[in-house]
């Protein structure tokens, strides 16, 4: 039950009666009016913008137009009242029957309580985390790793119908350095004493993989040239590290279901080949040469004939290089193939998460995207920003796992997947994020997961001290939902309501704009109004508490309001990927 579309939906038809009335002109664009909640209390409960973006179309004064708007919204079944404030926005106070009928839709539906068809079952592609199967995920794939899992449950929950994909870099040379630095453990696992070189990954977590090459070849493999080694040590390299990388995730309970291979691009069919020739049948490739670059100098410029993309066709700076000067692929040409392939396959909604130092990549990319699709499709690149690892103020910047980085599994291991989870959520992905590892530990309001977790437990614990004080009451949500919700009435219980009645049109907006954080900030908000009520009812205002030992009725209509809340954090943590728990450890 979204209150806000439906007072949407009345406001419009309210405006297109005053037309027919002739009090309004005709051919008025609608599309920027909006009914969202006030940003103070005072205010009332919802404002209307209509006055303020109609009244120059209507060549009327925004006042003028308020009022006639307002006259007519305050006849409305479940309007209070309907006051101008400033130039001309018109705030809504609703009548307590709104809020008990909310409340009733959140009973009946549970934890589903604000899913959507808001996708309308459209396809969406989601690639996150994609890092190279060189090693262990370290503390930075976290963020995106998270992000796009978060990102992915949020727009299922709002009627999308999503995959969840990885791209696996394993066509690079990074994976032929991979591939040697296992041969080097492998050497090592039969008995030689080895010197890592720079330039190889000196981190213990590839000794298992030595030790399963010296068990399945013994000493073949020293007997080989590179050339015939290197492509079997590098499967099972990618291999065990696949293997690693997916346990990772799922310590954090994160599941890809498609696996994209790079190297299948060009192998056993050149995907990548077939993609330019497709471009340059269009006029989208060419031979041409690039200007040099003036200003911010441009890693793949060369003052050379090349085989170009006309990217600036498509809303780039420059147009950019698809073939190195040895003949081989550019990781863009690669690129574009593989978005051309998630096209193929009938996504033409598509959302990749990238760390930070890929943001010069967007505008070539996205470019790539509207020329294979001819527009049909869209990219929107999620650009998640670097992550600071702290303990206590100070930063951590060393493994013994990876010997110069830290491991995601670490940190997991440490503070837990609902603290890893939460708090990457709990800042814009844009935004720099430290992450203090005793902070998450701490169980205090400054700590926003324990802080949410706690209200969820705390709804739970008000049931069982309720069953304890009427054991032959009935609790269950249908019971609830018979409840005289007109007893919540005081002011903070009044805000809850509210507050609930906002999620549905939460989660709407945080999908279309792929925000999860969202989703984390009104879960905090939602907490700290719980919370406060609480705190206030086991101190000074005991007529407060949730269960009233001398008042069936009352219990039952604050427990109403509770088991509402907490359906709604319900709903919110498994969006993010975090449980909710009924009891605190």
């Amino acid at each position: 039950m979204n209150i806000f579309a439906d007072f949407q939906q009345r406001l419009t038809a309210c405006l297109l009666a005053l037309q027919s009335e002739g009090k309004l002109p005709q051919g008025l664009d609608f599309s920027r009016v909006v009914v969202e909640p006030t940003r103070d209390a005072s205010h009332g409960d919802m404002a209307a913008n209509a006055a303020m973006v109609l009244a120059k179309q209507a060549g009327l004064r925004p006042r003028d137009l308020a009022e006639t708007i307002a006259t007519r919204l305050a006849a409305e079944p479940g309007i209070a009242k309907a006051e101008i404030a400033g130039p001309g926005f018109i705030n809504l106070t609703l009548e307590h029957a709104v809020f008990a009928d909310v409340l009733r839709a959140v009973l009946g539906a549970g934890t589903d309580y604000g899913r959507s068809q808001a996708g309308a079952g459209e396809p969406v592609n989601i690639e996150y985390v994609s890092a190279n199967p060189t090693g262990p995920m370290h503390v930075g794939h976290c963020r995106g790793a998270v992000f796009g899992d978060a990102l992915a449950s949020l727009l299922a929950f709002a009627g999308w119908q999503v995959a969840r994909e990885y791209y696996i870099n394993d066509a690079g040379a990074q994976v032929d350095v991979l591939a040697r630095s296992a041969y080097l453990r492998y050497r090592e696992a039969l008995g030689e004493t080895i010197a890592i070189p720079e330039g190889l990954y000196p981190g213990d977590y590839l000794k298992p993989v030595g030790e399963a090459l010296a068990k399945e070849h013994g000493p073949a493999l020293l007997n080989m040239p590179e050339e015939r080694w290197l492509p079997l040590v590098r499967t099972a390299a990618i291999d065990a590290m696949l293997a690693m990388i997916k346990d990772d995730l799922a310590s954090l309970n994160i599941r890809h279901e498609v696996f994209f291979s790079e190297r299948t691009l060009q192998m056993p069919v050149d995907h990548v080949g077939a993609t330019i020739a497709e471009l340059r049948a269009r006029g989208i490739v060419y031979e041409g040469r690039l200007e040099p670059p003036k200003g911010q100098p441009i890693d793949d410029w060369e003052d050379r004939e090349q085989t170009l993309f006309r990217a600036t066709a498509f809303g780039d700076d420059v147009d950019r290089p698809l073939l190195k000067s040895d003949g081989s692929y550019t990781y863009f040409a690669s690129d574009i193939a593989y978005h051309r392939d998630k096209f193929a396959r009938g996504f033409k909604e598509m959302i990749d998460v990238w760390g930070a130092d890929h943001g010069g990549y967007v505008k070539r990319m996205s470019a790539a995207v509207k020329a294979l699709s001819g527009g049909e499709g869209h990219l929107d690149v999620k650009l998640c920003q670097l992550v600071k690892l702290m303990r206590d103020g100070e930063p951590v910047k060393m493994s013994k796992r990876s010997g110069d980085f830290v491991t995601l599994r670490e940190v997991v291991d440490e503070v837990g997947r609902d603290a890893v989870r939460f708090m990457m959520l709990f800042r814009k992905n844009d935004a720099p994020l430290d992450f203090d590892l005793a902070k998450v530990r701490e169980q205090s309001k400054d700590n926003p997961v324990f802080y949410v977790q706690y209200a969820h437990a705390r709804c739970a614990s008000a049931f069982r001290q309720a069953e304890k004080a009427f054991p032959d009451r009935d609790f269950s949500p249908q019971a609830l939902a018979a409840a005289d919700l007109a007893l919540l009435s005081d002011e903070a219980e009044r805000g809850l309501m509210l507050r609930i009645a906002q999620y549905p049109r939460l989660v709407e907006s945080a999908a279309s704009s792929h925000e999860p954080h969202r989703i984390a900030f009104y879960l905090y908000e939602l907490a700290s109004d719980f919370n406060a009520l609480w705190t206030r009812g086991g101190k000074d205002q005991p007529h407060l508490r949730f269960v009233n030992d001398t008042d069936p009725s009352l219990t039952s209509a604050r427990l109403a309001l509770v088991h509402s809340l907490r359906c709604a954090l319900g709903s919110g943590l498994a969006i993010l990927g975090v449980s909710a728990p009924d009891e605190m450890r």
